[in-house]
């Protein structure tokens, strides 16, 4: 199946010098997934809600300023190419070319529809997250936004105080929304107390309750139908007979990974923030993650996803690099992370570290075979 019927010629775009004030009001108003930033009508970039987080950036910047490359697709490109070109570039929109030029866009949503008939293969414990970053009600806003810069996620399931059970959401767009709220009441002179007490605020104050939750005999079908209906991103996975325990948490960026299994049912490297590669390819990435496998002949990797995450320090002009690697495999989950100057550095010592894991974990097993063989062989005596 290829996006030319999923793609869409309507979108939102705004010129390159556009005022940042206006683009903020604009994501308030009719919440795209992005923005397209055109100079005279030629694609320059886009801009995202996630951007708004993480940016200090003044009201009277232009667009053009805040602009980024988004991954750019054909209209004819196959859907499992396009969700792994989102997934891998951090967004929910991709702008569409038709002949060279910008015919439109394609988003997150319209592949999901698209291909909703074919998510009844899957249930929800096929794929969900199961490491879900948390805060509590007396988390402050500040410290929520940095959560979700440092973790790239869009989400934040809030704990009780008392017993640590799921009380409510908080994300990235009610975090926008309050900001261009209390943007729009202030005038220039009072911004700067009005954004530090906007930062105080605990989340308690602006989270979503009750949760929309789904459990993980669910099919993705139904999830995802929820999901669309509601304009949910996600949905916090819980127990069946408990509601209130967070077990993991599915998004559409999880069933946008679904979609890139091969027809093995593998799936390929998955890569986030593919930009922060430097000196290493996807091949080089992809041939280590499977000679690390290969060491374990058993384990079969259904699916391997590498983050990137930047940190300001730098060595020489060289940024200190973060990297995580989670192997989801039929022996269980497998991990390793590590930093250092660049991308490269840095997935080689994860790399090392989840080599050191998986062979720990080939060992554990070796240690059951062989202690249910010496049981075996006592039960004879």
């Amino acid at each position: 199946m290829d996006i030319a019927d999923i793609a869409t010629s309507e979108y939102v775009a705004v010129d390159v010098d556009e005022r940042l004030g206006k683009i903020r009001s604009k994501f308030e108003r009719e919440n795209p997934k992005g923005l397209l930033v055109t100079d005279d009508g030629e694609y320059e970039g886009v801009i995202t809600q996630k951007q708004l987080v993480q940016s200090h950036v003044e009201d009277d910047a232009k667009a053009g300023s805040m602009a980024q490359s988004a991954p750019k697709v054909e209209r004819t490109d196959d859907v499992r190419e396009v969700a792994r070109v989102l997934v891998e570039g951090g967004t929910k929109v991709a702008p569409v070319f038709e002949a060279g030029r910008l015919w439109g866009i394609v988003t997150e949503d319209a592949i999901l529809e698209a291909v909703l008939e074919h998510l009844d293969a899957l249930t929800v414990s096929q794929i969900y997250t199961k490491d879900v970053v948390t805060v509590t009600e007396d988390t402050n806003v500040g410290q929520a936004i940095n959560l979700l810069r440092e973790h790239g996620i869009s989400r934040l399931p809030v704990l009780d105080d008392d017993d640590g059970l799921l009380a409510g959401m908080v994300t990235r767009h009610d975090i926008v929304d309050i900001v261009i709220r209390d943007m729009d009441k202030s005038t220039r002179g009072e911004r700067a107390g009005d954004i530090e007490r906007v930062l105080d605020l605990p989340v308690y104050d602006e989270m979503s309750s009750p949760v929309a939750t789904t459990t993980p005999d669910e099919s993705v079908r139904d999830a995802v139908e929820r999901m669309l209906e509601n304009d949910y991103a996600g949905l916090v996975v819980t127990p069946e007979d408990d509601d209130r325990t967070v077990a993991g948490i599915l998004t559409k960026t999880d069933v946008l990974r679904a979609l890139t299994f091969t027809e093995e049912e593998h799936m390929d490297v998955q890569i986030t923030n593919i930009k922060l590669l430097d000196t290493i390819s996807r091949a080089d990435i992809r041939e280590r993650i499977e000679a690390v496998a290969d060491k374990y002949q058993e384990m079969q990797v259904q699916h391997a996803h590498v983050r990137f995450h930047e940190h300001k320090e730098k060595l020489r002009g060289t940024p200190l690099i973060q990297c995580q690697i989670r192997l989801r495999t039929n022996k269980g989950q497998a991990a390793g992370s590590g930093e250092g100057y660049g991308a490269d550095t840095a997935f080689r010592v994860a790399a090392d570290k989840l080599q050191r894991n998986v062979l720990d974990k080939k060992g554990v097993r070796a240690d059951e075979e062989y202690r249910g063989q010496l049981l075996r062989k006592l039960g004879e005596l």
